[in-house]
Parts: C-alpha cells; structure tokens; sequence
C-alpha cells in the first residue's frame, strides 16, 4: 500500500509538474508552484484553482473581454481621426506623452480622445453629489459599475433614485463584483432594485471557484453614453463617513464629459456581455461627439484583466516611471510590487527624478498587505525613493503624476493583484493644468504624511521585520 500511494504521489507531482512548467511562467514562480504541490498536495491544488489558474492559456478564446474598440469600432469610427491628432499634438509637446499613448493604444486597444470636459473630484463628499446630479438628469441610459455596493443608508438613498429613473423609462443597469460586495449588498436591496425596474447583475459567480479571484476592480458610473464617472470610490457610506479609528475617507475621482465617455460606454457594455450574455451594442447608445483639438483636454482610457494579451496597466505605469525626468507622484492604499516595478521606481530615484510614494499607514480590516509593504518601502527608501505613510486617514486615492504633464486616475492599486489579476481601469490625463490641479492635491495630502525612514524601520526589532518578510512571500494573493 505504501509503495502504490508514493507511486501515485510520484505521478501526480510529475503531471502537476509538466502542467505548471508547460505555462511559461517565471522560473521563481514556477518552482515556488511546484514545491507547493510537493509539499501541499491538496491544498495546493486548491489554492492554485483558486488564485494560480492561468486565464491567459485560452486567450484566443477571451481576448475579446478586453478588446474594447476591437468589438465596437463601427460604432467609434469618429474616434480615429481624433488618436492620430492627439499624437501629433503630444509629440509636438515632447516629454513620456506619446509614447505612453501608443503603448495604451497597443496594449488597451483604445484611442486618445480630444475634446473632453475634466473635473477632478476628491473624496465622496464632492464626488458623490456630482455623480447624483448627473444621475438625475439622465435621459436615456444609465450604466453603474462598482467593485463593492453597500446596502447602507448611502446605497438606500442610491437605490431610490434608481428605482425613480427607471420609473421614468431610463434604462438603469448595475454590475456589482460579488466578492467585493460580500457582507455589504443585502438580499432584500437587490431584490428591492430589481423590482425597481433596476437591472442589477453580479459579474460573476461566486459558485465558479476558479474564477473566484478574477475580482472586477472597476469603477464606472456612464449617463447617456455622454458623461461619465471613474477612479477609486466605490458605493458605501464609509466613503463619506469613515470606519471606526479614521477621520477621512481620502479618495479621488474624475467626471469625464465628451468622446472619453463614449469608451467607457463601451467598457461597461464589454463587461455587462460577458456577465450577463446579452449584447446592447448599437449605435443609439454612443453619441456623435467630434472632439474639438482647439479644446477640452485628452484622455486615454487603459484597461487591464486576468485574460488580457498584455498586463497593460502593470506596463503602463512601468513606461510613466521610466519615462519621468523630473518628477514622479504617486499615490496608493498599498504598495506590492514585482520586479519591474520596484526596478522603475529605484532607477528613477537614482537618475535624479523626485519620486514620492504616498500609501496608506494601515488598512480598513487588512493587515498583511501593509505589513508585507513595509519591505517594499524599505527597499524603495534605499534608492532615494521618498516614502510618505497617511494618517490619520485612509488613503484609497489610485494617482500618479509625472512631469507636471500627464497624469493617472483609477480603480487600480500599487500592487500585483490589481496589475496581474483583477479587472481595472485607468483613465489618463495628457494635459498640464489637470496634472497641477492633482500635484497640487498631492502636496496638500504630504501634510497628513509622516515619512517612512530606515532607521525607524530597523528599530522596530527583527521579529517584526521578519513577519514582514514572510508575508511577503504570499505577496501575489494579498
């Protein structure tokens, strides 16, 4: 018996073996899988199914989730014309612009649009009036997509207005991701909603346990196809009243008027097909916008997936940080970072440019990621990188300023997750005034920072370090 169980042991470490090496993952990944295995038979397995499973092995079959403009270009086709001025217009300007544009082209399958209305938003007390303002005058349509929706008093107040437009004949759809909602959206709200007249889906199945950690990250708010919201808020009255041990929910986000509407338009209707099976492509829903190059300001949307092609938000932030040359903002609630990344951010560092990293001292309810982020920091600092933690508040801002000259506002964090596994979306800014008034935000934030310093590190004790560094070791799953 014992003989027949090592035999058996044998050939499952060695089909499990030739599966994990036949995907082409890096060499450290591919060992760190194959000794789980080894070592946690069943567990292991579990767990790759769970967070490991390579979604990009079919990408034939589902590269068309983030094939944006791929799948509705008849419909965009104004959108064209406006990308090559837009690129002209970026490269007369010189600076990181252009390329980056043509890199999110190439990556994200999306154009740079001109013409648009931006309005930078910071934190739910002035963000969420405007997004109900606008709610309210919809007409036509309405399209919400938030990785969490709390069925709080805030989410009550949301639902009702909801519930008031589709009582008017305004098409009123809600994706909501179900892990990121869990605990948060009640059975009786949903219910209530879809009663309403309000279409409200989950993007996935929480019964699918392979997809369980393909979380949709996004958040977009589109009305009428000709406005739109994005960046780090979700729906919850924490937003505006924040949980027990904060005094401010810091958050940011942009309203986007114009033809940089009509993409985001696109990217929820992409989403909204692939969780429901229904296709409502048709060109009612994208409005004719010309996009005037004599004004308004440039905006590019970038777009990233367990199924993409390319990690192309991951590549994106890669090429702002190489390309910067004299200074590099940055904010996120957390800070886990692969090779590529820390290697930009250092490199910067030690070319000259002025790098600043600002990240949330402590999370709402999770601790390992700050504390795995702490090696991170300490790694950065080493190379000039300044490190500054906020408190006493939580920073849930997703920016990045370079230049003084284009800038990032998303749903997607500093870390590995939100660059390799979870569905995001960023929105990027190539105008100067837009990157000063978020420079501006910046500097305003440092006077919550206190900074993270070496010494202060090392004196924390070598026990505390070392938890730090074996939680880093589970750094792809936090």
């Amino acid at each position: 018996m014992a003989q027949a169980l090592w035999w058996l042991f044998a050939a499952y470490l060695a089909g499990v073996t030739l599966f994990i090496v036949a995907e082409n993952r890096r060499p450290s990944a591919t060992f760190a899988w194959i000794l789980l295995f080894a070592t946690l038979p069943v567990a292991g397995v579990a767990l790759y199914l769970l967070f490991g499973l390579n979604r990009r092995v079919g990408r034939a079959r589902t590269l068309e989730r983030q094939d944006v403009l791929g799948r509705i270009a008849p419909l965009l086709d104004s959108l064209g014309p406006q990308h090559e001025e837009a690129l002209r217009l970026l490269e007369a300007e010189g600076g990181a612009g252009a390329a980056v544009a043509r890199l999110v082209s190439r990556t994200s399958h999306s154009t740079v649009t001109l013409g648009n209305d931006v309005e930078l938003l910071h934190d739910a007390a002035r963000a969420y009036p405007r997004l109900l303002a606008d709610l309210r005058g919809a007409r036509a349509s309405i399209h919400l997509q938030y990785f969490s929706w709390r069925s709080d008093a805030f989410g009550e107040a949301l639902r009702g207005l909801l519930a008031a437009k589709a009582a008017e004949g305004v098409e009123v759809r809600v994706l909501y991701d179900p892990v990121g909602s869990l605990l948060m959206l009640g059975r009786r709200h949903l219910r209530a909603m879809r009663a309403s007249g309000v279409d409200m889906r989950p993007f996935s199945r929480l019964w699918r346990v392979h997809t369980l950690s393909y979380r949709n990250h996004r958040k977009i708010a589109v009305v009428d196809g000709a406005v739109a919201h994005t960046g780090g808020l979700n729906i919850g009255g924490e937003h505006l009243r924040p949980p027990p041990g904060f005094d401010l929910w810091r958050d940011t986000n942009l309203r986007l008027a114009g033809p940089a509407a009509s993409v985001l338009q696109a990217v929820f209707l992409v989403d909204w097909r692939n969780a429901t099976g229904q296709d409502l492509f048709a060109p009612g829903r994208f409005p004719e916008t010309t996009g005037d190059p004599g004004r308004g300001v440039p905006v590019q949307v970038t777009l990233s997936g367990p199924d993409s092609e390319w990690q192309a938000i991951r590549q994106t932030t890669f090429a702002i940080i190489t390309g910067a040359r004299r200074t590099l903002f940055l904010q996120s609630p957390f800070f886990i970072l692969d090779v590529s990344i820390a290697e930009a951010l250092k490199a910067a560092a030690l070319k000259g440019v002025d790098v600043r990293v600002m990240i949330s001292e402590r999370g709402v309810s999770q601790r390992l990621p700050h504390w795995a982020a702490h090696t991170y920091m300490e790694e950065v600092a080493r190379a000039g990188v300044t490190v500054l933690l906020y408190r006493p508040g939580y920073l849930h801002a997703k920016t990045v300023m370079a230049d003084g000259a284009l800038c990032s506002v998303g749903s997607a964090n500093v870390d590995i997750r939100s660059f390799a596994i979870n569905y995001e979306l960023n929105a990027l800014v190539y105008d100067a005034g837009v990157t000063r008034s978020l420079e501006e935000a910046f500097r305003a934030d440092e006077g919550r920072c206190v900074p993270f310093t070496l010494e202060g590190y090392r004196a924390r004790g070598p026990l505390l370090r070392l938890r730090d560094s074996v939680v880093r070791l589970a750094s792809p799953l936090l």
